[in-house]
């Protein structure tokens, strides 16, 4: 059988949620994984150092036996400096939504006014936390994105210290931005790399493959792959993998989000390998984070077998993307 091994795969952009989902869907993560951004949309969002510290606590309880670190990320608010110079050594970036854009999001900002920013991202550049960005507006579903990158020119260009990620693009827009500002990066989840809208609405609605940012055309889908199969060293992954009870994805008012933790790093290895591209995989899935974040990782060593692998059709409660679907990779071990 063919294998490749991966040396502290890292997850860029995860959200645990809090409570019995956190203790179900956080061991998963953390046995692949060497560590992940972990994403602070909470109800109430984490926004607070007492917040962060006991949610990092909650975290690391659910996950005790396994090597995994969770680089913690604030709620985006207009800080002032003497908060973030408290705070800069327990988080590893800030995370800013605007407002209602996605699930737990309504904290989030509302006007992107810079000079009620100045002093927060001022801040951050200073002290070297990263801004790390859902980017979209409000604006008609398939083009909030593309709307979104007026935005993305205005931070880079007015804090060029910054260290700005676009989170999750979608767009072949987001692409192009990568090379025209020096301080922007990006993170591609795995389902962004396998589905256009077509696989989500095409034919009957899929539930489990609808997520926000929602896929886009299949023009963008081929923008997406070209930077991350050969690992662009500005781009990096992160799941995205967004776990919701299944009462809430199958029904009225479908909850957005894809469940892929479990099963990322198998798809990644298929899609690599289809193209000839599996030397890649390994800056795609921790190098370049780590080059970017400036972060060591524990040590872990994932072994990846290409042999078919049956995706379950829930892990406690929570259906994955690909739900009693064969895969083409599975997990041989994890050293």
């Amino acid at each position: 059988m063919k294998t490749h091994t991966l040396l502290m795969p890292l997850d860029m952009h995860l959200h645990l949620r809090d409570g019995v989902m956190l203790e179900n869907v956080a061991p998963l993560s953390a046995y692949s994984y060497s560590g992940a951004i972990v994403m602070p949309n909470l109800v109430p969002p984490v926004a607070t150092r007492e917040d962060l510290l006991a949610y990092r606590e909650r975290i690391m309880a659910a996950v005790p036996n396994d090597y995994f670190e969770p680089y913690m990320t604030l709620f985006y608010k207009n800080y002032d400096k003497a908060f973030l110079e408290s705070i800069v050594d327990e988080i590893t970036a800030i995370k800013l939504y605007p407002a209602g854009i996605t699930t737990n999001s309504e904290g989030g900002v509302s006007s992107f006014d810079i000079e009620e920013m100045r002093t927060t991202l001022e801040t951050m550049s200073s002290l070297g936390i990263p801004l790390c960005v859902h980017g979209e507006t409000d604006g008609f579903v398939m083009d909030r994105e593309a709307e979104f990158m007026s935005i993305y020119e205005l931070l880079a260009q007015n804090f060029p210290d910054l260290k700005i990620i676009m989170e999750h693009i979608t767009t072949k827009e987001a692409v192009a931005m990568l090379d025209k500002y020096p301080n922007l990066y990006a993170t591609i989840t795995v389902h962004h790399l396998l589905l256009t809208l077509d696989d989500v609405i095409g034919g009957l609605m899929r539930p489990h493959l609808f997520c926000k940012p929602i896929a886009k055309r299949p023009e963008d889908l081929d923008a997406l792959l070209s930077v991350a199969l050969e690992a662009h060293p500005k781009v990096m992954f992160g799941s995205d993998s967004a776990p919701h009870p299944q009462h809430k994805k199958e029904s009225c008012g479908c909850a957005a989000g894809i469940f892929t933790a479990p099963i990322s790093l198998q798809l990644l290895a298929e899609i690599f390998d289809q193209f000839d591209k599996l030397d890649n995989l390994q800056a795609f899935v921790s190098d370049n984070a780590q080059n970017i974040y400036g972060i060591c990782p524990e040590f872990k060593e994932v072994t990846l077998e290409k042999r078919p692998f049956l995706v379950p059709e829930n892990y406690s409660g929570v259906v994955p993307m690909f739900a009693g679907e064969e895969i083409g990779w599975a997990i041989e071990s994890v050293d």
